[in-house]
């Protein structure tokens, strides 16, 4: 008669991770797409997004080839329509010619996976949980800035799409417009809780008051952290400010274009939001565990949820953004966009390593950055520089100051 195989030693710990001496530590169901994300080292957690997010848009676009797909009807019909004026130039887009928008996502994919924000020293310090609990609030009411303060982004980038602008399309520029409008329309609705309704089902103001925001979930971590809602609310610090105008100036200066604006709400701003965002929470998972702080997946629901919508963010505005392909010099335009957010967020996080940590960290233009990511043109410079002079003076830590300054966080080609 055999022995009894023994039971496995498991603990768990609140309704986040699992701890045993054989399988390790373990996520809970619902907690992250990857149960192990606890025994992997920042690279490898940058690797296995970089992978899923390259087989998720795989999957989209073959899925666009099929004739019964809804995204093929519309487009054929569109391009049936282009076909009877010789003038309009849709069916000229990259997006139509084969496997061109495969080319274009993993060319764009991989310039924008291979910035060094994504591996920045805060994020892999608090990913090991090398924090202590000052630090912690410290970054969750800093950052929340950095949340709550670039949502509005995208209703800025979607107000740009309307009757006024110029576009090559004929008879579908109307059309070309609202597409883009309505994926923008959807990323605004989930970044605030709100949906589709019918006049039977239309909540009421309470209700709509009440939606489950980006902005209230981030609020449940401070819940957990015993931060009163009096003290959420901080002044920016002066990387932050900048981080957040980056984004603003991008989505809805008229400076820049259209292409550009749609690449600060999605390419620029999606990609890597999941494995960053995978990092803090498995950082706060990590380090709530070892300290016996009792949070849970209501408390960390933010960064739970991000990494989940994250990617369909992402491939719903690329989709949007090669629509206003026409120019040449698309690709470099994207890339631009890019390059200046994350440029701002890196040198928001050394500002953050710095403020917390209260230890060196290098902005930006001390990392020896990749020419790649350098910025080709100076029209970032003077519209950081004047945004700034609007900030309210209780809004930015030491505003004098920050209004003051001429430095901003970009590595110039020339």
């Amino acid at each position: 008669m055999s022995a009894a195989k023994p039971q496995e030693d498991s603990q768990q710990f609140s309704d986040l991770l699992a701890v045993s001496s054989e399988s390790g530590l373990r996520l809970l169901p619902g907690v992250h797409p990857l149960s192990n994300l606890l025994s992997l080292d920042a690279e490898e957690v940058l690797e296995s997004f970089r992978q899923s997010q390259v087989n998720d848009f795989t999957r989209v676009i073959s899925e666009l080839d099929g004739e019964g797909n809804s995204l093929h009807c519309l487009f054929a019909e569109m391009k049936s329509i282009a076909e009877q004026d010789p003038n309009n130039r849709f069916n000229e887009l990259e997006l139509f010619q084969p496997g061109a928008m495969q080319s274009m996502f993993m060319e764009l994919h991989e310039h924008v996976m291979s910035h060094p924000v994504w591996r920045h020293p805060c994020f892999i310090r608090i990913f090991e949980g090398d924090f202590e609990r000052g630090q912690l609030e410290g970054f969750a009411l800093n950052y929340f800035n950095q949340v709550k303060n670039t949502r509005q982004c995208v209703a800025l980038a979607q107000g740009r799409f309307s009757g006024f602008i110029s576009l090559p399309y004929g008879a579908l520029n109307e059309r070309v417009s609202e597409l883009a409008q309505i994926i923008l329309a959807q990323l605004l609705a989930d970044e605030y809780g709100v949906g589709t309704h019918t006049i039977d089902d239309y909540p009421d103001l309470a209700s709509l008051l009440g939606s489950t925001t980006h902005i209230v979930m981030y609020r449940q971590l401070f819940e957990g952290l015993g931060i009163p809602f009096e003290q959420q609310d901080v002044p920016m610090l002066h990387g932050v400010a900048d981080n957040v105008l980056i984004q603003r100036l991008l989505a809805g200066h008229p400076d820049f274009n259209l292409v550009e604006a749609l690449a600060s709400v999605g390419l620029g701003m999606e990609w890597g939001v999941p494995e960053f965002f995978s990092l803090l929470l498995g950082g706060m998972i990590r380090w709530a565990w070892q300290n016996e702080m009792p949070l849970t997946q209501h408390h960390l629901i933010v960064f739970i949820a991000h990494v989940q919508y994250d990617v369909l963010h992402a491939i719903s505005v690329m989709l949007a953004t090669s629509l206003f392909g026409h120019e040449s010099s698309t690709l470099h335009q994207i890339k631009q966009a890019t390059n200046m957010l994350m440029s701002g967020r890196y040198n928001m996080m050394s500002g953050l390593y710095r403020y917390l940590f209260d230890e060196p960290c290098d902005d930006i233009i001390g990392i020896d950055l990749d020419s790649c990511y350098h910025i080709t043109d100076r029209r970032i410079e003077k519209a950081l520089i004047e945004a700034r002079q609007s900030v309210g003076d209780k809004t930015v830590v030491d505003a004098a100051e920050y209004k003051a300054s001429r430095s901003v966080p970009f590595v110039f080609s020339h």
